[in-house]
């Protein structure tokens, strides 16, 4: 079965403060979606790799391809206005009709071969993947009127990529109108009145999105690297 990843990386990065958007800034010596990618092809060198970044970065992420001498194959998609639109114009950009593609956040670049594998595996089988973690801390609900309640964490869980599916299905899905509660591909796809598969995923699989969550990646590089 034909297999591609899409490693969505649309936005700016605000919440960093850095002078380049987050994607691009260095963990244990290369840019953050370089080591997304290179998990990705690790798992699979066949996965068809797109990346999907801003139109007008295009010509600076190839001067890093350069630099880095980074040759992993891959496509460039430009990004739309969300992440809606960035993830429609990805999965339009896969080369085949039919088979699996795994929707990423470029700048989780921590998660496991595993977890990759085995996103693929159930997809396969059920039609999507979705990794996720348990919670480790209480929670509580707020209600409008300013009460809270206690809700059992066992019951929730933290929704990570990626999130792989069956190309056909996704790309059907992703054909309605941006609605306000799709905040994630799984959210898309279950619109459409198909059940969402839940998979373990790994919690150093982070989301890289303030200052904080560098001095992090950088100690999970490190540790990654057995240094």
């Amino acid at each position: 079965m034909q297999k591609a990843a899409v490693l969505v990386a649309g936005g700016r990065g605000t919440r960093m403060g850095a002078p380049i958007s987050k994607q691009y800034l260095p963990i244990a010596g290369l840019p953050i979606l370089m080591h997304t990618l290179s998990v990705f092809h690790q798992v699979d060198s066949a996965t068809e790799l797109i990346l999907v970044i801003p139109k007008d970065d295009f010509a600076y992420w190839k001067e890093l391809c350069d630099k880095f001498q980074f040759q992993i194959p891959h496509q460039l998609v430009a990004g739309g206005n969300s992440r809606f639109q960035s993830v429609k114009n990805g999965i339009s950009a896969i080369s085949f009709e039919e088979g699996l593609v795994a929707i990423h956040d470029g700048v989780r670049p921590f998660v496991n071969e595993s977890v990759i594998q085995e996103s693929f595996d159930k997809a396969a089988e059920t039609g999507s993947a979705v990794a996720v973690i348990a919670l480790k801390d209480s929670i509580r609900k707020l209600t409008d009127d300013g009460k809270n309640f206690y809700q059992e964490r066992q019951y929730f869980r933290l929704v990570q990529t990626p999130q792989t599916f069956d190309l056909k299905r996704i790309r059907k899905a992703f054909q309605v109108t941006e609605l306000p509660q799709f905040t994630d591909d799984a959210s898309v796809y279950e619109h459409q009145g198909w059940e969402v598969t839940l998979i373990s995923g790994n919690p150093e699989n982070i989301k890289i999105t303030t200052p904080e969550d560098m001095d992090y990646a950088a100690y999970l590089a490190e540790r990654r690297n057995g240094r």
